[in-house]
């Protein structure tokens, strides 16, 4: 059986972290909070970006792009964005785990890393990373998906990859949260007539539909890109919250059953002096 002394030294141990665990549990609240906020006020131009390609597509099925169908290349960029952070739960690796359980060939894969866990993990599986954006999620604006965007929309374009891909986490809820693993290009459509009829845009283009699509798929693709950097912050800091909170939890109840101990340890420890004394006192008597 473990001293009082150990007891109590677990026990200023324990509570030492859970005072830390506590302070991270509010410090990822205020940063979901905001995150949340950026993810929700930012939604309704994406939502507006997705119907106005999905309306030329719609009203075109027949046309011919290059960013409509495949590149040369079996190359399959991967955009994998993740957390410079642990301590989030299973938010890192359940992001990784689409990609090495995925259905694609590791050597097929090129890895355009964001958030330092997730190239981490994937380098240490043999998986190549061309790009590393890993300052990105720290504060994600518009302009730093718009140089991922560009960066990928060049290697498609120089024939260096075929397919473009992004892995994310998709924010529902405080507590539900889903990985995603989406086709960026080739853009396709598989909307029924009637849903293309829904995406129709109230608009007229002066261009003809190939020199639109030059214009607005690489918006498109930005857009995507910047949605998913606001919904995995936003994510990340609600796993984080949950977790700390989950920690502080178990480390009060650690405490209690510590403290239990102690106060059994300390009764028995009185208990046999008492005995002690008395049996001396019989001795002498």
């Amino acid at each position: 059986m473990a001293s009082m002394r150990d007891i109590k030294r677990r026990k200023q141990s324990i509570q030492s972290t859970g005072q830390i665990t506590k302070a991270m549990k509010l410090v990822s609240t205020v940063r979901f909070q905001k995150a949340k906020s950026k993810a929700e006020n930012a939604k309704p131009y994406f939502d507006h970006m997705y119907e106005a390609v999905f309306s030329i597509l719609g009203k075109s099925q027949n046309i011919q792009h290059r960013y409509l169908t495949p590149g040369n290349s079996d190359k399959k960029a991967v955009i994998v964005v993740t957390a410079n952070r642990g301590l989030a739960g299973g938010f890192n690796t359940n992001i990784t785990k689409l990609i090495t359980r995925g259905e694609f060939a590791k050597e097929d894969i090129a890895v355009y890393a964001v958030g330092r866990k997730g190239r981490d993990i994937l380098k240490r599986r043999g998986y190549k990373v061309v790009a590393d954006f890993s300052d990105v999620i720290n504060e994600p604006t518009y302009s730093d998906a718009m140089q991922i965007g560009q960066e990928v929309l060049d290697a498609f374009a120089k024939g260096e990859i075929g397919e473009i891909y992004m892995a994310y986490t998709s924010y529902k809820n405080t507590v539900s949260h889903t990985e995603k693993l989406i086709k960026l290009l080739p853009v396709e459509s598989d909307a029924s007539e009637e849903e293309n009829d829904k995406f129709s845009a109230p608009m007229n283009y002066e261009n003809d539909e190939e020199e639109t699509l030059d214009i607005i798929i690489p918006k498109y693709i930005n857009s995507l890109i910047y949605g998913a950097l606001m919904e995995s912050v936003a994510s990340e800091n609600a796993a984080r919250m949950t977790a700390m909170d989950n920690a502080t939890n178990n480390a009060e109840e650690m405490i209690s059953e510590l403290a239990l101990k102690y106060n059994r340890a300390r009764q028995g420890s009185i208990t046999q002096e008492l005995t002690e004394i008395i049996g001396g006192a019989n001795a002498i008597s």
